[in-house]
């Protein structure tokens, strides 16, 4: 569906506070190092790279480290300073940091998949290292032994990865739109459930524990937010995106969602808000507005003498229409949809002007976006992608969270 975002008028937008360039392929992993004015990269260019800032004010690297295959993703644990690249050819590498960060040793490599490793996360709970690849599974390895612990495969290339580190819940998301929930054991695991909402490819997920909500972003566009320790399994969808969403974050503190895409679109979502779930679309051979028939219902065409529709969906009642029932066009932020959608035209009569007041804040960060981190303590965004650039953003005041000193604006 083509639609249109039309920006309101905002004072309050994320602050580039620096830029870093220097790999000569995509970054694929980008994290912000707590306590400190430094950021940890890798790239397809084989490349680990620690960047502090020095008193310039410039970033340089203070690791600069070349590993066999192009590095795909990276888990990175601070108190342990440990850190675990998910490489192209399969291998999950595991290398200890030094206290000052200036020098890295290598301590094992796991040969986690037969292909290029999507996402992956290190758990200090259970000394398990988790993660999904190209070649359909999910794997976890003891990080003590360096052994194969379990493994299962699906149907879809997997292609992101969360973890619940009390209960050993993983959630995989998959190219075929489908989220599949495991409980993962020591030498055995067992399929919960599997989510199907999206219709393109999981492109990355997030997991809150406290609220235990799971958010998913896809190449569809859309966000849907799974209530997963709710009864009634509530979901809510979430439109604003022009291209497919490639990172998440849920802010626990202040209720907010934050989303990357590929065009470089970063938006800032209120959750804290009573939003309303958009209803499933039904099914009809004719208008459920006027009774003219579709296009393929030949037989109610032939005994009316009439031409048949195309069929539409008002996206708030969720009722098949035509397109003369439905030629209005309205945002409804409460259902999730930040841009003018289809409605028909009694839903459209409804709708108040307060009805239209936006949810969601949308802002440009002019640049390719396919990984994220945030620290919310200090207010501080770190964003990467496949145009070699990495960013560093000061969202304090989209994001409500205080900006600690040594940041400072270039």
């Amino acid at each position: 569906m083509a639609a249109e975002i039309h920006s309101r008028p905002q004072t309050a937008r994320p602050v580039l506070l620096n830029k870093i360039e220097g790999h000569s392929d995509a970054v694929t992993g980008a994290v912000l190092i707590p306590k400190e004015d430094g950021v940890i990269t890798v790239s397809e260019d084989r490349t680990i790279r620690v960047w502090l800032k020095r008193d310039s004010g410039q970033y340089w690297p203070s690791i600069y480290h070349t590993v066999s295959s192009p590095c795909s993703c990276m888990s990175y644990h601070h108190d342990s300073r440990r850190i675990f690249i998910g490489q192209d050819n399969g291998a999950v590498v595991e290398f200890l940091i030094s206290e000052d960060f200036n020098k890295m040793n290598h301590v094992k490599t796991y040969p986690a998949h037969q292909n290029r490793v999507s996402d992956m996360v290190f758990s200090l709970e259970t000394e398990w290292v988790v993660s999904t690849g190209h070649d359909k599974s999910v794997s976890w390895m003891c990080t003590q032994s360096g052994s194969m612990l379990g493994r299962h495969y699906f149907n879809a290339w997997a292609s992101c990865l969360q973890y619940d580190h009390e209960t050993q819940h993983a959630f995989v998301g998959d190219c075929s739109g489908q989220i599949t929930l495991l409980k993962l054991e020591q030498q055995t695991y067992s399929i919960i459930t599997t989510l199907k909402g999206h219709e393109g490819s999981i492109g990355t997920l997030w997991w809150d524990p406290v609220q235990r909500l799971l958010f998913s972003g896809a190449s569809d566009h859309s966000i849907i937010m799974w209530d997963i320790g709710g009864r009634k399994g509530r979901t809510l969808l979430l439109q604003g995106h022009h291209e497919r969403v490639q990172a998440l974050r849920y802010l626990q503190l202040t209720r907010q969602l934050l989303s990357c895409s590929a065009d470089g679109g970063i938006a800032v979502w209120n959750m804290d808000t009573q939003r309303e779930e958009a209803p499933q679309w039904l099914d009809s051979d004719s208008c459920q507005k006027c009774e003219q028939p579709f296009f393929w219902n030949i037989k109610q065409m032939w005994d009316s003498k009439t031409i048949g529709l195309r069929q539409h969906h008002c996206r708030k009642c969720g009722k098949a229409v035509c397109g003369k029932c439905s030629s209005k066009r309205s945002p409804y932020p409460i259902m999730g949809f930040e841009f003018p959608v289809r409605m028909c035209d009694t839903c459209f009569e409804t709708i108040r002007e307060e009805d239209r007041t936006a949810l969601a804040t949308f802002h440009e960060g002019k640049h390719n976006i396919s990984r994220m981190d945030m620290d919310p303590s200090r207010g501080l965004m770190v964003t990467c992608g496949s145009d070699r650039v990495v960013k560093i953003w000061d969202m304090s005041q989209v994001v409500g969270c205080s900006l600690a000193t040594g940041f400072s604006s270039r």
